[in-house]
């Protein structure tokens, strides 16, 4: 039965349904009005709504404007609209917010049901694209359900100015650069076309871009690598909505939908990728340059590498790098065959002196006994652990293994791994072009480019005859008997030993001498150049360790980096002239504004025309000498320079080769000196260095497009040559002069 209300009660009825309408909507105007003047919490400012903060990691790109890695603390690198693909955006839309474009940061469509289904606890996708930036820019997402209501209040406002300050097309930019997408921290559609597909987010197809869409809202659900299922589940959803908003045709939609997911999936790893110990050295270095010369932030804060977004552009050539990374594998492989052969069935123990202690200081040195002194365990119990088979992760030059095995079996294992290092530089320029600092930089973090020094041995005695050279004119044809000769006057007399396999009798001359790298003809040129101004010369050209000026430096006692070895022979092929080895050209900050400039230091270590004829010295080492292998056996027919070196108990192998357009340094040995190859066959720099120098070359030279030329010869100086090096035309020089001094009497 109803009951008949009177005109006087209809209109106090609707009075009180406007009172409550009105109400409500003052309620709510009142309640945007207290969250915009922060009375529930500080909003952005503008200023920040300029410069959303984000931790965006920064790249490290090399000279062909390739990445060659990044630091990060979130995988997170920004792109603009254009370098995104439009089935990325028509997936985005279709999925999270059909109506982006026409509304102005919330739509009130489906709003007001957001507070109501939060406060039950039930979840409810309400949320803009623009929203979901407030949220990703500038809160956390609480799980308390009054707190998230007033940060949904708060996001409304922030979304509202956002589109006010934005354009649609910036808003979805800004969006796709924040968004997490799961694996290894990969955050913006940047990183996640990278790490999934291995592409560009310009060259995304409809199912790629669907698969990255459908894990915004759950990226551990949805994972492709975790959940294949839910993912292919999820990314077809995606189509079926692109259809729906008429972005693909039905036909379109279902042939995508029967694709598999092609994953190409390619993690970004501190320790994974290209030059992995150059960018730790890298970072070390930059970090050191923003301190020094206080380079800070507009607010006075330090920049952060993990954080700030920074573009750091080095020399390093990408291929060149994958080359020189691919030589050394090679290589060494091989090599650490030989090395296991020639130990196979030999006692350690017995056979190295003192290798207990080795395993001591190793043991001492790992993590794993750090870890068990900071748990307070003592020396007994930290040994009984160490000698307790236990889950090992190793290193082979067939992979990674996971296997069981003593701790102290393992640290046996890694001592006798040879290690190596190479870096490959443009003498003109100075430019590093490739660097390899270990083996493998998640196991062995150690660079052995420039943070390591090892004895230089027979690398060092270009040195003393370009001395001889520049200060006394020598010529490359002038003979010296080869006998053993003495040196007086710093300490003890001093005679070297020979080099059995290598000893030439009787005389002959100098450019031989360094080509057979006869010790005795050496020690003679130092007793007539004196060390001081050998000493002297190795410092002009770079070599930063201690050199002591003894006779013994000759023969290269002394350690220095494989960096100030290679920077060091780079001014034998640039006219003498020492170009600093520079990596890091310039930095700037994520506007692109420039922060850092790098401008290398030029030294003329030593007069051209002595260059030159270093240049052609060193090529005898290839022609004639013990660098024969790179003719004989690797076919290298183009003018190449160099010099082999072995230390004591070929304990280290060097190679270092130059040509007119690179300079490349390499070394072998092991952690310890003590272990080492027994025979001087295996163990000389020409087989444990010069291979990977030769098998890195050869890629070189056959990618026409790195413009690095087999026919170019070291050019002479321009005022020409006056030391003769042609050995006939200076013999009968010496035989006139000869007569000459017969006729005077003298």
């Amino acid at each position: 039965m109803f009951v008949k209300l009177t005109q006087h009660e209809i209109k106090r009825y609707n009075w009180m349904i406007w009172k409550v309408a009105i109400s409500v909507f003052v309620f709510i105007v009142l309640v945007f009005a207290l969250t915009a003047f922060g009375v529930f919490g500080t909003l952005p400012s503008f200023r920040d709504l300029e410069n959303p903060k984000s931790n965006q990691a920064s790249e490290v790109l090399s000279s062909d404007k390739q990445v060659l890695g990044k630091y990060f603390v979130q995988n997170r690198s920004n792109v603009t609209y254009s370098q995104i693909s439009p089935n990325v955006i028509n997936a985005l839309i279709a999925t999270e917010d059909n109506r982006f474009r026409a509304h102005s940061g919330i739509d009130f469509g489906r709003a007001f049901t957001i507070i109501f289904y939060n406060l039950i606890g039930k979840k409810q996708g309400g949320s803009t694209i623009t929203q979901q930036l407030a949220l990703n820019l500038f809160s956390e997402r609480s799980h308390d359900r009054f707190t998230r209501i007033k940060q949904k209040l708060q996001e409304w406002v922030i979304a509202v100015r956002l589109e006010r300050n934005y354009t649609k097309e910036e808003i979805l930019t800004m969006y796709l650069n924040t968004v997490d997408f799961g694996a290894y921290n990969t955050f913006g559609i940047s990183s996640a076309a990278a790490t999934y597909f291995n592409a560009k987010p310009a060259d995304l197809t409809p199912d790629q871009a669907a698969l990255l869409v459908g894990m915004i809202n759950g990226p551990g659900l949805y994972s492709p690598i975790r959940h294949p299922d839910r993912a292919i589940a999820r990314r077809n959803f995606v189509l079926r909505r692109m259809a729906e908003e008429d972005y693909l045709s039905e036909g379109q939609a279902e042939e995508f939908k029967a694709k598999p997911l092609g994953l190409n999936f390619h993690p970004t790893d501190h320790n994974e990728g290209l030059a992995t110990y150059f960018r730790f050295v890298l970072k070390k270095d930059i970090q050191q340059k923003l301190n020094s010369l206080d380079i800070h932030k507009s607010d006075g804060t330090p920049y952060d590498l993990d954080r700030d977004g920074l573009k750091i552009y080095t020399t390093i050539n990408y291929t060149m790098q994958r080359y020189a990374e691919e030589a050394q594998k090679e290589y060494m492989k091989q090599l650490q065959i030989q090395f296991n052969q020639h130990w196979r069935g030999r006692s350690l123990w017995k056979s190295i002196p003192d290798f207990k202690l080795l395993l001591d200081q190793g043991m001492k040195r790992s993590d794993r006994y750090r870890s068990l002194v900071q748990q307070g365990k003592s020396d007994e119990e930290i040994r009984e652990d160490f000698n307790t088979p236990a889950q090992m992760n190793l290193f082979t030059w067939h992979g990674d293994i996971d296997t069981t095995m003593k701790p102290i079996d393992s640290i046996v294992y890694c001592k006798l791994l040879l290690r190596n290092a190479m870096m490959s530089m443009d003498p003109s320029t100075g430019y590093v072009k490739a660097w390899v600092g270990g083996i493998d930089y998640e196991h062995f973090k150690y660079d052995q480019v420039k943070m390591g020094t090892r004895q230089v041995g027979s690398t060092a005695k270009p040195f003393t005859y370009a001395v001889a050279i520049q200060d006394l004119g020598l010529s490359p044809c002038m003979k010296i008997n080869n006998v053993p000769d003495t040196i007086y006057g710093y300490g003890k007399p001093w005679c070297p030993g020979s080099n059995p396999s290598e000893t030439v009798s009787g005389m002959i001359t100098l450019r031989k001498a360094l080509a057979r790298s006869q010790n005795w003809v050496t020690a003679h040129v130092m007793k007539e150049v004196t060390p001081t101004p050998v000493m002297q010369l190795i410092k002009k050209m770079g070599i930063t360790s201690p050199v002591p000026p003894y006779p013994t430096i000759c023969l290269g006692v002394f350690d220095a980096s494989v960096y100030d070895m290679t920077g060091a022979y780079s001014a034998f092929a640039n006219e003498g002239l020492w170009t600093e080895p520079t990596y890091l050209l310039r930095i700037e900050d994520k506007n692109g504004n420039l922060l850092y400039d790098n401008k290398p230091r030029v030294v003329q270590a030593m007069n051209p025309q002595a260059a030159y004829v270093m240049t052609y010295m060193l090529k005898g080492v290839v022609d004639e000498g013990t660098g024969w292998r790179l003719r004989a056996k690797y076919g290298l027919r183009n003018p190449i320079g160099g010099k082999t070196g072995t230390t004591q108990n070929n304990s280290d192998g060097w190679f270092i080769g130059i040509t007119p357009q690179l300079v490349t340094g390499v070394w072998t040995g092991c952690e310890d000196r003590a272990i080492h190859f027994r025979s001087t066959n295996l163990g000389e720099g020409a087989n444990t260095a010069l291979p990977i120098f030769a098998l890195y070359m050869k890629k070189v030279y056959a990618n026409a497009s790195l413009g690095i030329k087999q026919n170019v010869d070291f050019a002479q100086p321009k005022n020409g040559v006056g030391i003769t090096l042609d050995c006939n035309a200076y013999n009968q020089q010496q035989q006139g002069a000869t007569e000459v001094d017969e006729k005077l009497g003298f």
